[in-house]
């Protein structure tokens, strides 16, 4: 048991076995899967994702455990069947894995199909074990580089061996790990193949992500900027790379490589949008609900909740929020133009 642990939340209406429609957008499209930032907080302060000095949300602005597990919850009873944990960095908040506790429920009732977070790993050697007890199966860690020098700098100061720690506890508690890694020109492109290499050695798939313009981060994003269609191109030079019709339920497109023989995924937001299959939405950790990872919708779940609303009323809020969600996105990268969107990821979620 976990320290702070409450009685779950429950969504179902009493009396009733009725299964609720479907969430289904205004273009056909079935939501399925939910992304929650539970905090804006973070141990790193990664060059492309925030300001070395960010100012973090009052503790009063940020759901409570309680909420977050009702929000869930709802969603799950909608038919969500992929639930993803993000931060900010997710294991720095408190009560963390009380909260991953409670929403495990839903994978022993077969409600949820996967529970499941993405995490930079510098906490994970402390929680693989109890996360994999919880019914965790697989992770996605973020990591762009395997050199000391350039870990500490892209991160402002954090140590790549607190991460590997990680990796290598969660590879022991049987987790399935995924690295994710942010193509950057000036600071890793040389090293993606290298990167790539130890990640299959290792039996871990590999995502590659382009930079999102998404929030001030002190530094012009252009300068940094490295298509994946460019970096396809470099890797084909001398690996045989395979289309492949896998769909994890997340925006990647991915390949095989022969020479390696591992999985590697490509995330192109900018070169080559993921919109027309998208069946995913964020909720931030202010409760906030964005059907899109690139506009700026703001659905405020927060004050529906706040304001006493019924499961009834909540589930309605939810439902007009997918319903407007946008066919697709519109990021753009210029030379000293704004980001695109003024709220940044850590704040969106992963």
């Amino acid at each position: 048991m976990f320290a702070g642990k409450m009685t779950p939340y429950d969504s179902s209406t009493p009396g009733s076995t009725a299964a609720k429609p479907p969430l289904i957008d205004g273009f056909g499209r079935a939501v399925t899967y939910l992304r929650v930032s539970v905090t804006d907080r973070c141990d790193l302060r990664c060059v492309y994702c925030m300001s070395e000095h960010m100012t973090f949300l009052p503790k009063a602005e940020v759901l409570t455990l309680d909420e977050l597990d009702r929000l869930a919850s709802t969603f799950v009873g909608l038919g969500v069947k992929k639930l993803r944990l993000t931060g900010g960095e997710p294991l720095m908040r408190k009560g963390f894995m009380g909260l991953v506790e409670r929403l495990s429920r839903h994978l022993e009732t077969g409600a949820l199909d996967e529970l499941t977070l993405t995490t930079n790993a510098t906490q994970l050697e402390r929680y693989a074990a109890d996360l994999a007890r919880l019914g965790v199966k697989r992770i996605n860690v973020s990591l762009d580089t395997l050199k000391p020098d350039l870990f500490a700098r892209i991160t402002r100061g954090g140590d790549v061996a607190r991460v590997l720690a990680g990796i290598d506890a969660a590879q022991q508690a049987g987790l399935a790990v995924k690295i994710n890694a942010v193509a950057l020109r000036c600071d890793n492109a040389g090293e993606i193949p290298a990167l790539i290499s130890w990640a299959h050695g290792r039996g871990m798939d590999m995502t590659l992500i382009e930079t999102m313009p998404m929030g001030e981060i002190d530094e012009d994003r252009t300068d940094q900027f490295l298509s994946l269609a460019e970096v396809r191109r470099d890797l084909e030079s001398y690996w045989t790379l395979t289309d492949l019709p896998l769909n994890t339920g997340g925006p990647a497109r991915y390949v095989r490589i022969a020479e390696t023989g591992g999985r590697l995924g490509l995330i192109t937001p900018l070169s080559h949008n993921f919109c027309e299959g998208c069946n995913r939405v964020r909720l931030t950790c202010t409760g906030v609900l964005h059907s899109c990872l690139g506009r700026d919708d703001a659905n405020d779940l927060r004050a529906v909740l706040r304001s006493g609303a019924d499961e009834a009323a909540l589930e309605a809020a939810i439902r007009g929020a997918i319903d407007a969600k946008p066919k697709g996105h519109d990021f753009h990268i210029e030379r000293g133009a704004a980001p695109a969107l003024a709220r940044h990821m850590s704040t969106t979620g992963g």
